[in-house]
This record gives C-alpha cells, sequence and structure tokens, in this order.
C-alpha cells in the first residue's frame, strides 16, 4: 500500500481525499517508479478541485509529471534503480499520476534524469519548465533573436512565465513581463525581466492592429490577452501559446497574420515527441540559471496539496509548487 490523492466521482459526487492506493500487478512495457517530487499544476488544481473536467476517468490519481526511481520494470529501456522524469502524456487526467508515493506507467513515456538536477530540481522545472522552454525553442527557430527587441511573456507569475522568463534572460533577451499582481514587480526583475506591465493593458478588447512592440510572445492567458500580443506584435514576429489561464476563446481578427505576417505557434507538451522532449530537458540543463530556482519555489507535502489547488486558482500563489512525497 502506498499513499496518495485519490479522486472519485459516484452517486455522492466529486470527491479528493488522501487515500491508501493498492498497487496493481505490473503489465507488458509498464514501469513502477518509487516517486520522490511531483508538482502542483494549475491542471492539477483543476482536476482536483473538480472545477474544470480535467480528469477523464475514475478512480484516478492527479499530478501530470514528477521525478523519481525505478522499482520494477517490465520495459526493455528501464531498470530497477534508473532515475527518471515524467511530463504529460495523459497521466493525472486519463492514467493515475505522480501525486502519489508510487506510480506506474508506459515505460515509453519516461525519460532520464538530466545528472546536473536533482529530483527536486527537476520538478521545481516541472512540465511549466519544459513547456517553457519548447516555447523559447519554438521563438529561436522562428529566428527571434536578443537583437530583434522585446519578448512579452503573459502570465508571468506562473510556472511557465517565472521560468520562461529566466531562460530568456539567460540567452539576453529583453523582457516584458505582464502580471495581474505589480506588488510582485521585484520578484519578476529578479528572475531578468527588464519591464512589467499590468495585465489590465491586454486583457480587454483592444484593436485588430496596434502598435508593433513585441520581437516575440509567449502566452499562457488566452482569450483577449492573446488576440492583443498578436495585434502588437512585429513584422514577420512570433507568439507561441501555450495555455488558457484567461479562458480558451480567441477574439482576434485575421490582420496581425495576413498585414504583418506574424506567426501563431500552438505549444503543446503533453504529446510532444520523446526526441523533443530530451532536447528541451537537454536545453535546460545547459541554459536554466539554478541559482533562480529557489526564489520561485514553495515545497509542500501531499497531505498539503488539496489546500494548495484552491490557492493557485484563486491567483494566490506564484512560481512553481513541488510536492515532496
Amino acid at each position: 500500500m502506498y499513499k496518495g490523492i485519490l479522486i472519485t466521482k459516484d452517486d455522492t459526487g466529486y470527491m479528493s481525499k488522501v487515500a491508501e492506493i493498492t498497487p496493481k500487478p505490473l503489465q507488458e512495457g509498464e514501469v513502477s517508479v518509487q516517486v520522490k517530487y511531483s508538482t502542483l499544476n494549475y491542471k492539477d488544481a483543476l482536476a482536483i478541485t473538480g472545477r474544470s473536467p480535467v480528469v477523464r476517468s475514475f478512480p484516478l490519481t492527479p499530478g501530470i509529471d514528477f521525478s523519481g526511481v525505478v522499482i520494477e520494470s517490465k520495459h526493455p529501456a528501464w531498470k530497477e534503480g534508473d532515475e527518471v522524469i515524467l511530463n504529460g502524456w495523459g497521466v493525472g487526467e486519463k492514467y493515475s499520476g505522480g501525486l502519489a508515493e508510487q506510480v506506474t506507467v508506459s515505460g515509453d513515456w519516461l525519460i532520464q534524469k538530466p545528472i546536473t538536477f536533482s529530483f527536486k530540481d527537476t520538478m521545481i522545472i516541472g512540465t511549466a519548465g519544459y513547456t517553457a522552454m519548447l516555447c523559447v525553442m519554438a521563438l529561436q527557430k522562428h529566428g527571434i533573436k536578443p537583437s530583434d527587441g522585446k519578448i512579452l511573456v503573459t502570465g508571468a507569475n506562473g510556472g511557465v512565465g517565472s521560468i520562461a522568463i529566466i531562460i530568456l534572460s539567460h540567452l539576453g533577451y529583453e523582457i516584458t513581463a505582464s502580471t495581474g499582481r505589480p506588488q510582485e514587480s521585484e520578484y519578476l526583475t529578479g528572475l531578468g525581466a527588464t519591464e512589467i506591465i499590468d495585465r489590465a493593458e491586454l486583457s480587454s478588447q483592444g484593436k485588430p492592429l496596434n502598435k508593433e512592440i513585441w520581437a516575440g510572445v509567449i502566452d499562457t492567458v488566452g482569450n483577449y490577452t492573446l488576440a492583443n500580443a498578436c495585434a502588437s506584435t512585429k513584422y514577420r514576429g512570433a507568439v507561441a501559446a501555450c495555455g488558457l489561464a484567461g479562458g480558451m476563446d480567441f477574439p482576434a481578427t485575421v490582420a496581425p497574420f495576413i498585414l504583418r505576417g506574424i506567426t501563431l505557434y500552438g505549444v503543446d507538451s503533453v504529446m510532444a515527441p520523446i526526441d523533443l522532449r530530451k532536447e528541451a530537458w537537454e536545453r535546460l540543463a545547459k541554459e536554466l540559471d539554478k541559482t533562480k530556482l529557489d526564489t520561485l519555489t514553495t515545497e509542500i507535502q501531499l497531505s498539503e496539496a488539496i489546500h494548495f489547488s484552491n490557492e493557485i486558482l484563486g491567483g494566490k500563489v506564484r512560481g512553481r509548487v513541488v510536492v515532496k512525497l
């Protein structure tokens, strides 16, 4: 038996609680992992609280990522003692995930933990940091260089935004951080932001085209924020969209795309191919300033995760929440 958060749904309603879970026999191709650290992401908070239909199979343990040590394997790539990480693949949605002391997953979904990171480091980075790197990679593959101008990062106090700022700063980019918490300006400039703007400047309906400001954008918000970011992106610039904290709508026009030739990249971290994941984590190991990780981290125990889920959805938590198992 091992402890984990268990989400159930029946005639009595939707419930999340810490419970004792019985492990199931390992199937061919599966790997059991002793979880060292997991995280509490926005999607996990939605799953735990039931505010959005994230969970598609019941009962289920949430947690879209984890790091840990292989304790049993029926997959040829992995053996007992291997140190591994996982992000996405429907874990925490369709399949039980990392907010438990033990997890069993397909060995095809695992990658080796970079030796430069501790278990805790990998989950401070987590899916948020891995997604941030995918966004940076999208802008760079588009050809955007530091000399091209400012990069806008929306939802800057969140996990993706915070780590995107650290990466972009290390690479020499000038960063404008958009946040709904201007009192956190010192925190954001400490991560590497050069300018702070209030999210209210972007979060209501704007013009089809605005003044050209951003060479590139990393957007975690969606809705009017994404539309306005596109409307202010420079000619031939690019926007990497990876989140919907402000809503799924995209109330925009085609004007920025056909009059300025901008490109909108959709960045998916859940089903990204293994080679892209490995590239992202290899680059994180080289290009992420680890000295800044602790400044954006809150560490909690499994028993605190349900409470912190409401704090995250209420916009009361900055940076990353890591869960020690």
